[in-house]
């Protein structure tokens, strides 16, 4: 029996089936799923049409708390995950580093569609450059990752917890809660704000897994013409990175608690992956790579993951460096 809460199985005038979407509701989750809304209309050659749910995730009621307060990356995608097991949703559209490593029993990863610019991004009214700040600038940031990096580069400064999307942090830069902070280039190029930042050159701050990636979450029982639709948008050499980047950090248990960077680069005919895990104040910093030949399997590519990973943990005598207690 149809599942009339399904309404991709509905036809709509024109004969068009409507594919809900779900999606966080921040300005940039929103245009990342009129973004896939588009793309499937144009895949399925119009038989296809999105219809974008929002929701207001745990993860976006957070305003001054890191993440790791409150329970992790899930936060963002819990509300998101039920509403597809539910029915209410036919897919949900994440940016990738925002998702767990495990997804719930039943949805899989149908489509990556091309990345986007994966550096991070400085934006300060002071500075064009971290190098550039004064001594003891504050620096405001709610990632592990990204303060243990700053750190390393700038053990001067001070870190000052910073939350919120694009127009939030500028307000508060502009009310000189902080003299800089970060926001990932894919989120601003996708929002047509890439002019206000800096990018920030790979060497000097490795982003986190899977930064610039859009996943596309369906059930895997949903319905046929939606994964066919979804395969045509899939881009293999992001599905590759997201492979690889998942693997490493699944294999060293990554959380909000552990500073985690990893990215797959394209050397041609090969990839490579470098992986790297730091002391929390920065000073420490452990660092691999590997590779392997491009057109690898989803298989080969994971165990790439895995055995960078395994390096570093050999590195670290087997204990990451991880926060416990209250921030």
């Amino acid at each position: 029996m149809t599942d009339p809460r399904r309404s991709s199985d509905n036809a709509v005038p024109g004969d068009q089936q409507t594919v809900r979407i779900g999606t966080r509701g921040s300005p940039l989750a929103l245009v990342q799923a009129r973004q896939i809304a588009a793309s499937l209309e144009v895949s399925s050659g119009g038989a296809l049409r999105g219809e974008i749910v929002p929701f207001t995730t745990s993860g976006d009621q957070l305003t001054t708390e890191r993440l790791i307060n409150a329970g992790g990356k899930g936060l963002f995608t819990r509300e998101l995950d039920a509403a597809l097991d539910r029915g209410d949703v036919d897919i949900n559209v994440h940016s990738l580093k925002d998702v767990p490593v495990v997804l719930p029993v039943g949805q899989i990863f149908a489509a990556y569609p091309e990345r986007e610019d994966p550096r991070e991004g400085f934006l300060s009214p002071r500075a064009t450059r971290l190098s550039d700040l004064p001594e003891g600038a504050k620096v405001g940031t709610a990632s592990l990752r990204r303060e243990s990096q700053t750190l390393a580069l700038r053990p001067d400064v001070e870190i000052v917890t910073f939350r919120g999307n694009v127009a939030t942090r500028m307000r508060k830069l502009e009310e000189g809660l902080a003299d800089a902070t970060y926001l990932a280039m894919a989120g601003l190029t996708r929002l047509g704000l890439a002019h206000l930042a800096t990018p920030i050159p790979m060497e000097e701050m490795l982003p986190s897994a899977g930064q610039g990636i859009i996943g596309v979450v369906m059930r895997e029982d949903g319905p046929a013409v939606v994964r066919e639709a979804l395969r045509l948008i899939d881009h293999d050499e992001t599905r590759a990175a997201a492979t690889a980047e998942r693997a490493f950090l699944g294999a060293l248990d990554g959380s909000c608690r552990t500073p985690i960077a990893a990215h797959l680069f394209d050397r041609g005919e090969d990839w490579e992956l470098i992986g790297e895990v730091l002391a929390l104040d920065g000073q420490q910093r452990w660092r691999a790579d590997g590779t392997c030949r491009k057109g690898a399997s989803e298989t080969q590519l994971a165990a790439l993951g895995r055995a960078v990973a395994a390096e570093i943990r050999a590195a670290t005598g087997g204990a990451l460096p991880a926060f416990v207690g209250d921030w």
